[in-house]
């Protein structure tokens, strides 16, 4: 039986990084201290970002990102994408939703298109291992270009995405 173990360690220790206060009250948005740069190709077929992701794990198989086009500390929340094991993922959808909306990050990490930043380059290696056990789906939520937000909500992908015939469950 498959572990996500090493998801958990790598994702987990990543949250040390950024000392917590004690006197600061608990909230959802606390511990997205993964930071991750990466483009996206939209479902128009261009190529945007790079982005910056700034994600957590919320459960030992899934871990979730906010995703800005810039650092700036007020920079909009353009895009949330979730990186899910890919046994559950790929157990949980068609191959009709995989091909459309997901990705599999170990070729998107491939490409050399994805930065892990601030840790240190032992840390970033351990982080891209246990990310490329992962398939992402992104939603992207702010219209490029647009001044607010508009409900309009699209499925961005990594840049190297290519559908598949069969989806191959990891054991």
């Amino acid at each position: 039986m498959r572990t996500s173990l090493p998801l958990i360690a790598a994702f987990g220790a990543a949250n040390l990084i950024q000392p917590t206060l004690a006197e600061a009250p608990k909230s959802p948005a606390e511990g997205f201290n993964i930071h991750v740069v990466a483009p996206h190709r939209h479902e128009d077929g261009t190529v945007h970002g790079p982005y910056h992701h700034y994600c957590k794990s919320i459960k030992p198989e899934v871990l979730q990102c906010m995703i800005f086009l810039s650092s700036d500390p007020n920079a909009e929340l353009v895009e949330i994408e979730y990186f899910i094991d890919k046994k559950l993922a790929r157990t949980n959808v068609t191959l009709e939703q995989w091909n459309k909306h997901f990705h599999d990050h170990k070729e998107e990490i491939a490409t050399g298109r994805v930065q892990v930043l601030d840790v240190p380059p032992e840390k970033a290696k351990e982080i891209a291992e246990a990310a490329s056990q992962t398939d992402g789906i992104i939603f992207h939520l702010w219209p490029v270009g647009a001044k607010v937000p508009n409900g309009e909500v699209t499925f961005p992908t990594a840049v190297g995405h290519k559908p598949v015939e069969k989806l191959e469950v990891p054991k």
